[in-house]
C-alpha cells in the first residue's frame, strides 16, 4: 500500500495495513517567502518519511491598511474584503503550488487555517476583543462575517492550488472560551467554512483546540476528519468519540510524550495511539503541534513504530 492508497482507504473506512502517520510544529518563518516555506516543509516531510503533510500556515490575516490596532466599534469598519492573492497569504499559496507539484504522485497534504474568531484575537483586535464583544457585539458579528468571506476565499484558493483539505483550528473547548460565547461568535462561521468547502477537498479537518471540547456541537460539522487531544482526560477517548462521530479521527499521540522524553518513549506513544485508534478512519498524529526543539530521533522512532506495526 502506498501513501495515497493508505489515506484513501482509511478515509473510506477500509481496513489498512497501518494508520497514516504525521506530526508537525510551527517553523516560525512567517517573515520568509513561500519558496522558503515549501523547502522547509518538504525537507521535514522527507526527513521523517511522513505519510501525509500537515502544512503549517504562519502568515497572519493582514491588518487594515494604515492600522496597527483596532480598538473601537468605529475601527471595526476598516475590516473589509480583500484579494487573497494580494495579501500575505499569497506566499502560502506560492508554497502550496510548489508542494502540490512535488507531492502530486506521492501523497496528500492539508493546509492550516485559523477560524475567524482567532483571526480577531491573533492580531486584528487582540487584547481588545472581549471589551468589544461586550460593548459592540453586533459590530463584532459583522466583522466576523467579512473575515469569514476572506478566509473562505483563501480556503478555496488553497484547495484549488492542490491542498487535499483545510485543517481549520477552532477554539471549541471550555479551556479557551465558554460554550455560549463560542456558539454565538465562533461556531456559525466555522460551520459555514466547512459547509462551503465540503465538496472541494477529501481531508477537510476540524481541529478542536484544547481541553473540554464541545463534542456534541462539533460532530455536526461538514468535515471529513476531526483532530483533537484525545489523550487528555477532559476530552473523549477515541472509542468514545466514535460513538458520536462517523468520520475519521486524527490523533492518538500525546503531544507531551514527544519532547523531553526518550526516543523509545516517543515510539511507545505511537504504539499506544495505534492501539486506541483502530484499524481504519484513523490518522495517527499528536493532538496539537509540539515545540520546534524536539529531538529528531523521537520523530524517527515514532515512524519506525508505525512501520513495524504493518509487518
Amino acid at each position: 500500500m502506498n501513501k495515497k492508497e493508505r489515506i484513501e482507504a482509511s478515509l473510506a473506512g477500509t481496513e489498512v495495513d497501518r494508520p497514516p502517520v504525521s506530526f508537525w510544529y510551527h517553523f516560525g518563518t512567517q517573515h520568509e517567502g513561500g519558496e522558503r516555506i515549501a523547502d522547509l516543509e518538504l525537507a521535514f516531510y522527507r526527513y521523517y518519511n511522513l505519510d501525509y503533510l500537515k502544512l503549517m500556515n504562519d502568515y497572519f490575516y493582514p491588518m487594515p491598511e494604515g492600522k496597527s490596532e483596532l480598538v473601537t466599534r468605529d475601527d471595526l469598519r476598516f475590516i473589509k474584503p480583500f484579494d487573497v492573492y494580494q495579501s500575505p497569504w499569497k506566499q502560502q499559496l506560492k508554497a502550496i503550488d510548489i508542494i502540490a507539484k512535488e507531492l502530486k504522485d506521492e501523497t496528500y497534504f492539508i493546509d492550516t487555517i485559523f477560524d475567524p474568531w482567532q483571526v480577531l484575537l491573533r492580531n486584528l483586535v487582540g487584547e481588545n476583543l472581549m471589551s468589544l464583544v461586550e460593548s459592540a457585539p453586533d459590530a463584532i458579528l459583522e466583522s466576523l462575517d467579512i473575515i469569514t468571506d476572506n478566509v473562505l476565499n483563501y480556503c478555496k484558493a488553497a484547495l484549488k492550488a492542490g491542498a487535499a483539505g483545510v485543517f481549520i483550528s477552532t477554539f471549541s473547548a471550555s479551556k479557551q472560551m465558554p460554550r455560549d460565547l463560542y456558539m454565538k461568535f465562533a461556531y456559525p462561521f466555522v460551520e459555514r467554512l466547512f459547509r462551503e468547502v465540503k465538496d472541494l477537498g477529501i481531508m477537510n479537518t476540524a481541529h478542536l483546540h484544547d481541553y473540554g471540547i464541545f463534542v456534541d456541537d462539533m460532530v455536526n460539522l461538514d468535515a471529513q476528519i476531526i483532530s483533537y487531544e484525545d489523550t487528555d482526560s477532559s476530552n473523549p477517548s477515541i472509542p468514545e468519540m466514535r460513538k458520536k462521530w462517523s468520520g475519521s479521527i486524527m490523533g492518538g499521540m500525546d503531544k507531551h510524550r514527544i519532547t523531553r522524553v526518550t526516543p523509545a518513549e516517543a515510539g511507545r506513544n505511537a504504539e499506544t495511539g495505534m492501539k486506541n485508534g483502530g484499524k481504519t478512519k484513523f490518522f495517527l498524529a499528536p493532538g496539537c503541534s509540539f515545540p520546534t526543539w524536539f529531538y529528531p530521533e523521537a520523530g524517527t522512532k515514532i515512524v519506525e513504530a508505525v512501520h513495524a506495526a504493518a509487518k
